[in-house]
């Protein structure tokens, strides 16, 4: 076991002694001696992750919203070492497959402080879940219900209802939940097969502008919950709001409280005895990674600079491809003139493009591009295209035992 305690550094000389012990510890906003320090010891590409950033950001959020219990999404950064982090600040986590299981697992979290949230799970998925422990799945149609029938003494089941958000960067009610009118219609399947449902879910999207659709959400859910109760077919008890909490990647944003303050409004209507969850990822995730690449390369086409990074649209890049995101991206040099650039990914892939028109001052091989805001949805969906290794991903400021 190894406890970090190394203090901010500099220089090379300064973080060495830091390397030979494991992660090292910095003060955020990195300086450039210290990411320069860090490539020369572990190399590049680079993914950074700041553990202080994502304490800040879960502890953000919970004060956002009092009285309810953040699951921490592992789907945009599945590292173990965040895991362990955010166990220690009380965190509960939300699983979608059996390699998340395997990381909680790994980390030490109880079953009991995880739940199964894929709305669409093979019957393995379901088994090696309840192996570990986890008792709360998710399900959104009749055949989904149909298949905890085997298992319907060892779980119970929260109803996905699809609320879709207009605003949302990324629409996840397209593909997941049901619509509202249906679930007293998928509450009677389940009492008659004897699967027990215990609340309803819903997730308005990724990277929502507002928290309206929260609001009539929640709203609708209480409806349903209380026609339930009222009904007798179900004892509904737990509500989950999903996630989609934004973060900015460079325009303002509203400051998360202020976003959560319809949201608690809307959640102070509900029954006392509902237990309210949430299932931040991005939030948590997306603020602490600093992705550092390097200039492998360069070429002038029609005027215009050309600089080939050693990471790209197949590696930490990814998230501009699938999460449609536009991450704050500059260089680690600073003089010179800025002109209209374009910065290109190190595959053979002509679509390996990371930015182009973005102002840059002239570069030199070896010279360092950093991306901010990087740690949602980029080394999560990276790959290997080409057989180009990824980025390695380094936490730093990890104050809890680890190995």
């Amino acid at each position: 076991m190894s406890t970090l305690t190394v203090t901010k550094s500099s220089s090379e000389d300064a973080l060495a002694p830091a390397a030979a012990n494991g992660p090292v510890r910095l003060k955020a906003p990195f300086a450039r001696s210290e990411l320069e320090a860090l490539v020369i010891r572990y190399g590049s590409p680079l993914m950074v992750i700041d553990c202080d950033q994502v304490r800040a950001q879960y502890r953000a959020l919970a004060s956002a919203l009092p009285g309810v219990d953040l699951h921490y999404a592992l789907k945009p950064l599945p590292e173990l070492t965040v895991v362990k982090v955010l166990k220690t600040e009380g965190c509960f986590f939300d699983l979608a497959s059996g390699g998340e299981v395997d990381v909680v697992r790994a980390a030490g979290v109880l079953p009991e402080r995880c739940i199964h949230t894929h709305p669409i799970k093979r019957d393995s998925d379901i088994r090696e879940a309840l192996r570990f422990g986890v008792r709360t799945f998710v399900a959104d149609n009749a055949d989904e219900l149909g298949k905890f029938i085997r298992h319907r003494k060892r779980c119970e089941v929260l109803l996905r209802v699809a609320f879709r958000a207009p605003d949302a960067i990324v629409d996840l009610s397209r593909k997941f939940g049901c619509q509202p009118e249906s679930v007293p219609e998928l509450l009677a399947v389940a009492a008659r097969l004897e699967i027990k449902v215990t609340g309803l879910s819903f997730h308005v999207g990724s990277q929502v502008a507002s928290p309206s659709t929260y609001v009539d959400a929640i709203k609708a859910c209480g409806r349903l919950i209380k026609e339930a109760n009222e009904s007798g077919i179900a004892k509904l008890h737990v509500l989950d709001i999903g996630g989609g909490f934004p973060v900015s990647y460079g325009a303002a944003m509203q400051p998360i409280n202020d976003f959560c303050a319809p949201i608690r409004a809307a959640l102070s209507a509900l029954p006392p005895d509902v237990r309210v969850i949430a299932e931040p990822g991005r939030f948590i995730a997306a603020p602490a990674g600093t992705c550092v690449a390097t200039v492998i390369g360069r070429a002038v086409k029609n005027g215009v600079p050309w600089y080939y990074l050693d990471d790209g649209v197949y590696g930490s890049f990814s998230g501009q491809m699938f999460d449609h995101a536009n991450f704050p991206i500059d260089s680690l040099r600073s003089d010179g003139e800025r002109i209209p650039s374009v910065l290109a990914g190190p595959t053979c892939d002509s679509i390996d493009i990371v930015a182009e028109n973005v102002l840059l001052p002239p570069l030199e091989i070896g010279d360092l591009i950093i991306g901010r805001v990087m740690g949602a949805y980029c080394s999560a969906s990276a790959t290997d295209f080409n057989f180009i290794r990824r980025a390695r991903v380094l936490p730093v400021n990890v104050t809890v035992e680890i190995g």
